[in-house]
């Protein structure tokens, strides 16, 4: 299973506890992650991450592009909707992406709770 992590800066502190919470899981999986975001997920939570670009600086496209060729099962993109991000449209070709390739997309904890169990149980137990 190859993930994708992306969390906007007010979100990272979510995404490290929710990857504390599915690290079984996530310890299973291919992971991918924007710069800062992967550096917090290697160093808080110990997880093998390979670390792209961070957002604006294209780390969003280069995830978008790997998804549009079939590198990419899943999308977690913790994104803070109350806060301009100045790479709006990369966010958006990347969500749209998801949309267009049929590759679930969680972009709050709620929704990305749901499809990590979801993941979990599918693999089942190690």
């Amino acid at each position: 299973m190859k993930l994708a992590l992306i969390a906007h800066d007010g979100r990272k502190k979510e995404m490290v506890a929710l990857a504390g919470e599915f690290l079984g899981l996530l310890g299973r999986c291919t992971l991918m992650a924007t710069g800062t975001t992967g550096g917090r997920l290697q160093g808080e939570c110990g997880l093998q991450v390979e670390c792209l670009l961070s957002g604006p600086l294209g780390g969003d496209l280069q995830i978008g592009a790997r998804l549009a060729v079939g590198e990419v099962d899943a999308v977690v993109f913790l994104r803070d909707p109350m806060t301009p991000q100045p790479h709006e449209p990369d966010i958006n070709a990347l969500v749209r992406a998801c949309d267009v390739h049929d590759v679930p997309c969680a972009t709050n904890v709620a929704s990305a709770r749901l499809m990590l169990q979801a993941l979990q149980d599918r693999l089942g137990p190690r």
